[in-house]
């Protein structure tokens, strides 16, 4: 089960991790989930750092590695 924590970004609503899978999931505002592989847990600490804008990390980062729409 996916514990999804609540963003302030104004594009992501909720983010999730798996250490076990190495998977990022993201929750947009439209509703919409993805999941990112290959995500080792030093990209989400990045992607979650403080001061990190989520839509950027998502662009530059996580548009490039494996996944797609995540379904609940």
């Amino acid at each position: 089960m996916i514990e999804w924590k609540s963003t302030a970004s104004s594009w992501v609503v909720a983010e999730a991790y798996s250490a076990d899978e190495e998977t990022i999931f993201v929750k947009f505002k439209d509703g919409t989930c993805w999941a990112y592989q290959a995500c080792p847990l030093s990209v989400w600490e990045e992607f979650t750092a403080p001061a990190q804008s989520r839509g950027q990390y998502i662009n530059k980062v996580l548009k490039f590695k494996p996944g797609g729409k995540y379904f609940e």
